[in-house]
């Protein structure tokens, strides 16, 4: 069974009037997080649009970037889309049911910031109800500053991504500190170590995307340390 006929399934169970926070209580345990790992992107995505106050296509098309979404899923992707725009619950409430789910991975909520600053900037623009939504969703996942920081140098152009901040160093580390960090991340990106974390196999592209990023940044660092 996809994990979009899994999505299918779990909506269908939710009783009339119930929201989506229905369903981030009952998928705590896998296989279930991986599908709750993709309804919980696709919601806190939607209720970040709401945040600017508009979906554009380019945010959509992100969607389908992130999760690789057929032709024949896409309909229910909208439907997870649909409801949290319209649940009366707000974006907080999903963000501290979804931290509570993953709070032994705090690595998948990493993940899950990771693919709402993929559809945050797919238009090319990181609006300030964007930003202050992220940073929001940021400190009730308990995600380090220095993380978000990281996050952000990556995804934002107008905040330089300077190679220290996305291998998570500081600047005057040694080489031999910065060769460690950038294993580290290598390590902990692998795409078995990303379903291992309860990703589905549909969100693998954002990794690829992250571990360009991060070899970028070491290739850089790495010359001007020498």
């Amino acid at each position: 069974m996809s994990i979009w006929s899994r999505i299918t399934e779990a909506l269908s169970a939710l009783t009339a009037g119930e929201g989506l926070s229905a369903i981030f209580d009952r998928l705590r345990t896998p296989p279930e997080r991986s599908v709750a790992f993709t309804i919980a992107v696709i919601a806190l995505g939607a209720k970040m649009a709401k945040a600017d106050g508009q979906v554009t296509r380019d945010e959509v098309t992100a969607f389908r970037e992130v999760f690789q979404i057929a032709e024949a899923d896409q309909q229910g992707a909208a439907r997870v889309f649909n409801l949290a725009r319209h649940d009366v619950a707000g974006f907080e409430d999903y963000a501290a049911r979804i931290a509570q789910m993953f709070a032994d991975q705090p690595e998948t909520l990493h993940d899950l910031i990771e693919g709402l600053f993929h559809i945050a900037m797919a238009d090319g623009m990181y609006h300030p109800n964007e930003d202050a939504f992220l940073v929001r969703v940021a400190q009730i996942f308990a995600m380090d500053d220095s993380d978000f920081a990281s996050l952000r140098a990556r995804f934002v152009p107008d905040t330089s991504p300077l190679p220290h901040a996305v291998l998570g160093i500081p600047p005057n580390a040694s080489l031999e500190e910065g060769r460690a960090a950038w294993r580290k991340l290598v390590r902990a990106n692998h795409p078995d170590a990303l379903v291992a974390r309860g990703l589905p196999q549909e969100a693998i592209a954002m990794a690829e995307k992250r571990m360009i990023d991060i070899n970028r940044a070491w290739e850089t660092w790495s010359g001007k340390a020498q």
